[in-house]
């Protein structure tokens, strides 16, 4: 079993950064790809971006020039740095984890809000 704990998220103004991150326990040499997700009221979950083990990247389209993110195998972590903040990055960022099998995990969520 793997589990995911999430930390980093708040309250920010447009234009602000935040750095999320996820530390993966558990049967870690199960796990292949690590990502986020992210769910705003009213919306369904939707990818922001993923990493493999080999450090090979995917973002959404909204995310492209503005988010970052990067793993250290080491820690068993992963990273979400986000730059240039708008309202409509407002919600629930989910950490995601994929074992070599192909089970799915997922962290509780951390709230990210932009305001001003």
């Amino acid at each position: 079993q793997v589990q995911l704990v999430e930390s980093g998220g708040g309250l920010v103004q447009p234009g602000g950064s935040l750095r999320l991150s996820c530390a993966a326990s558990g049967i870690i040499f199960r796990i292949n790809t690590m990502g986020w997700y992210r769910q705003a009221p009213g919306k369904e979950r939707e990818l922001v971006a993923v990493i493999t083990r080999g450090s090979s990247t995917n973002y959404a389209d909204s995310a492209k020039g503005r988010f970052t993110i990067s793993r250290d195998n080491a820690k068993n972590t992963v990273y979400l740095q986000m730059n240039n903040l708008k309202p409509e990055d407002t919600a629930v960022y989910y950490c995601n984890a994929v074992s070599v099998v192909g089970t799915t995990h997922w962290g509780q969520g951390t709230q990210v809000t932009v305001s001003s």
